[in-house]
């Protein structure tokens, strides 16, 4: 084993450990192998709906070493998001528990600059990227070859310790250090995320069809919501987190302690009467720095009138 490599890979993972990253694992840089049928397959099928940017950087998403210069090592983070309390509450508009607070992007990419700086005042001068759900790289297969966790059949990653309210971002470094090894895959016969959907959006297992996915018609969908999913939205309004919710995993979440992603006074206290009549005003007050804010006023609007009921 190269010392070196084992020295800066300690130092990475302390590192992203003080910074507030749940788990830090590293996997050699290189060609997806398996993953390039899956994605093709899943291309052909149709499952990105509208999501035509899918179908990009074919070989980007697969190779790595095409998006950073001599890159060697692809160093994968999980961040917490789990909250305190679940806002989504029966009878009330729900929207996913990532978009609580901060928008993840904004909270994660700091500290992956932080992160980057700290490499290079250790090590010296090092080449690499980070990439925070910003680039086309396959975060799922990386992170599952780095030991992060598996990828359940709802297509997330699954983690033993944590389940799987986390954000996935990664480092490509053209530094050498020790990979970690893939853990198994830990969900046996249990179908209860693709038995909970509402829109049936599993096909098979870790095969999503995202043109059906409540995720995928509240937020990428720009056009109107099919009527074909007319009942079967269950009050969610931005995102979705039934599959998440269901997974038995989940009961080893932990709250997060980050200020960032703790939700804005007013979110948390929203009824039905205040989604329905909030104001392009209280909309840009409330989710100034949000994730909400992706779907615009007008998206979250049609959402909201898509699943009153009649």
């Amino acid at each position: 084993m190269n010392p070196k490599a084992e020295k800066h890979t300690i130092f990475i993972k302390d590192k992203a450990r003080e910074l507030g990253f749940s788990f830090c694992g590293v996997s050699e840089a290189g060609f997806l192998e398996e993953e390039a049928p899956r994605l093709e397959a899943w291309l052909s099928k149709g499952y990105h709906g509208s999501m035509g940017y899918m179908e990009n950087h074919f070989d980007k998403r697969l190779d790595p070493r095409k998006l950073v210069e001599g890159a060697k090592s692809v160093v994968s983070l999980g961040f917490n998001y789990y909250p305190e309390k679940d806002l989504a509450q029966e009878g009330e508009y729900k929207i996913a528990k990532y978009a609580y607070g901060i928008d993840y992007h904004f909270v994660v990419k700091d500290r992956m600059r932080q992160l980057m700086q700290a490499i290079r005042e250790e090590i010296g001068e090092v080449g690499g990227r980070a990439f925070v759900d910003s680039a086309p790289v396959m975060e799922h297969a990386w992170a599952r070859k780095s030991g992060l966790g598996w990828v359940g059949k709802h297509s997330l990653l699954l983690n033993r310790q944590m389940g799987s309210f986390f954000f996935l971002s990664e480092l490509i470094l053209d530094l050498e250090l020790v990979p970690d090894s893939p853990v198994p895959d830990y969900c046996g016969t249990c179908t209860r995320c693709i038995d909970a959907c509402p829109t049936d959006a599993i096909a098979d297992a870790r095969n999503v069809d995202g043109s059906k996915c409540i995720s995928y018609l509240t937020i990428e969908l720009k056009d109107g919501i099919p009527a074909e999913f007319k009942e079967k939205m269950q009050e969610w309004i931005f995102g979705c987190d039934i599959c998440q919710d269901v997974c038995p995993w989940n009961r080893f979440s932990k709250p997060n302690q980050v200020p960032e992603f703790q939700p804005h006074k007013h979110k948390a206290q929203m009824k039905k009467r205040d989604w329905e009549e909030i104001t392009r005003e209280v909309f840009n007050e409330i989710f100034r720095k949000s994730a909400v804010k992706r779907t615009k006023l007008e998206g979250l609007q049609r959402n909201i009138r898509f699943v009153q009921k009649d």
